[in-house]
């Protein structure tokens, strides 16, 4: 079942070249993940480019998370040295916490700067995250209050423009920074369920059987509330069940699985089986 994914665009290479240039004028580099996929949505990648450079790990759609999965994972990435922050780009929460959790993370080169007499400057910062996972929204949010931009700054094309979030909160708008082939195809089949990557991109029976198979192992009491799918069933079964209940019928009264692909997958993504996180340590 399952595939491993050979797929490799070619401008990611473009994207990291452009983030490699760029990481230095950063004072602190925030990357977004995906609150249910914090390992899956983490291109590798950037942890190389990254790791000289203070770092705000931001969980996005905390709300359609499993909470206590997700401590798990901002546990480990603390343990690893990293500042963290649950927030929903989406609704706004705790989007307004960022500004102040930057600054945690700087303190004492803040401090320094001071003691040597130089003048506060704003803090300079970008969002590195794959595509999908909210980087466009977040940063909506994020320059509601303050969207001028600051025009080109010294040592930067002109191509890319400095968004003025507050009097001392500047942000590096970027390319979306792609992920490399998955050496882990489950890491594909969590970015197929999610919505991350393309649905063309995997057949989506095979996504679906992951699911399906995925929640009876983890989550046996949301697939019996929301389907009635009791037991140790089959796949195909399980289908049956959840085309019959939702009436997801052909002529003769043969199920229609490809609406019950459609089914599944739409409530996954919209939070019908509740809160739900399919990376584990």
């Amino acid at each position: 079942m399952m595939k491993q994914i050979q797929w490799f665009p070619g401008h990611m290479f473009k994207s990291l070249r452009e983030i490699r240039e760029k990481i230095n004028l950063m004072d602190i580099v925030l990357v977004l993940l995906d609150a249910r996929l914090p390992k899956s949505s983490m291109n590798p990648e950037l942890f190389k480019i990254i790791k000289h450079k203070p770092t705000l790990i931001l969980f996005n759609k905390m709300d359609l998370s499993d909470d206590t999965i997700l401590s798990d994972w901002i546990r480990f990435y603390e343990k690893e040295g990293y500042a963290t922050l649950k927030i929903d780009a989406q609704s706004g929460k705790n989007v307004n916490k960022i500004h102040s959790a930057c600054q945690e993370v700087l303190k004492d080169k803040i401090e320094k700067n001071r003691q040597k007499g130089l003048k506060d400057r704003p803090i300079r910062t970008m969002i590195l995250g794959i595509p999908n996972v909210g980087k466009s929204t977040l940063i909506n949010q994020m320059s509601k209050s303050g969207s001028a931009k600051t025009g080109n700054t010294p040592g930067v094309t002109k191509a890319q423009q400095w968004i003025k979030l507050s009097d001392d909160f500047e942000l590096l708008d970027t390319p979306g920074v792609l992920w490399p082939k998955f050496e882990d195809p489950k890491v594909g089949y969590h970015l197929a369920i999610t919505g991350a990557i393309k649905d063309r991109i995997l057949p989506e029976d095979d996504v679906v059987h992951y699911a399906l198979e995925f929640l009876k192992k983890h989550y046996p009491k949301q697939l019996e509330e929301r389907y009635g799918i009791l037991g140790d069933l089959e796949y195909v079964e399980m289908l049956d069940t959840i085309g019959k209940l939702r009436g997801a019928l052909l002529k003769g009264a043969e199920i229609d699985y490809q609406r019950v692909y459609t089914i599944v997958l739409t409530d996954i993504r919209n939070k019908q089986l509740g809160g739900l996180s399919f990376d584990r340590l």
